[in-house]
């Protein structure tokens, strides 16, 4: 399986304990098998290169978990971003869909009680569906391997903003008219 990385460093040998513990997946190295996605990512910082590295994963022997967008997934994120128990601790690898970036958002109007889960749900299905792959475990990261990685150029990395802002508005008119659905409750 190839992987991709986007950030400011080349990372040869990834730290599955480096990163936020309330991410959609909890703790991990976090990748995507979708090179698109992946550019997404892309940003600048002062002093900081941005590289694009690649991976190989070999999944022999490894506990994967598979998730779709659906009630379970939901509630994996949703138990995740509030540091509830890791269901799947026992896992190596998770792979799923990617929350849309309004997950917070989401969330909070369901723990506030204005949206049921199910309401929750039917927003984070909408907008386009990108792969996320989480390494969970050392063994998951060591069998990762590196296999190359670019700089990427400002030229670059703005190309793939402009692509991004076009995708969140479009995402953006989406969320609104399916909320005002949800939330016209005459």
């Amino acid at each position: 399986m190839i992987l991709y990385h986007t950030g400011f460093a080349e990372i040869k040998i990834p730290d599955v304990y480096y990163g936020r513990k309330n991410a959609d997946f909890g703790q991990g190295f976090y990748l995507t098998p979708d090179l698109e996605f992946s550019e997404h990512w892309a940003k600048e910082r002062n002093g900081f290169k941005t590289f694009h590295n690649v991976y190989e994963l070999d999944t022999d022997g490894l506990k994967i978990k598979q998730l779709s967008r659906n009630r379970e997934w939901f509630d994996y994120i949703s138990a995740n971003r509030h540091l509830k128990k890791d269901v799947f601790a026992d896992y190596d690898v998770i792979i799923g869909p990617i929350a849309n970036d309004t997950i917070y958002d989401v969330l909070g109007v369901t723990t506030s009680g204005f949206l049921d889960p199910e309401e929750s749900l039917r927003l984070m299905m909408i907008g386009p569906e990108y792969t996320q792959v989480a390494m969970k475990t050392e063994k998951a990261a060591s069998k990762l391997e590196w296999k190359s990685a670019k700089i990427l150029d400002a030229d670059t990395i703005a190309s793939f903003h402009e692509a991004l802002v076009r995708e969140e508005m479009e995402y953006q008119i989406l969320f609104a008219a399916e909320f005002d659905r949800i939330t016209d409750r005459s």
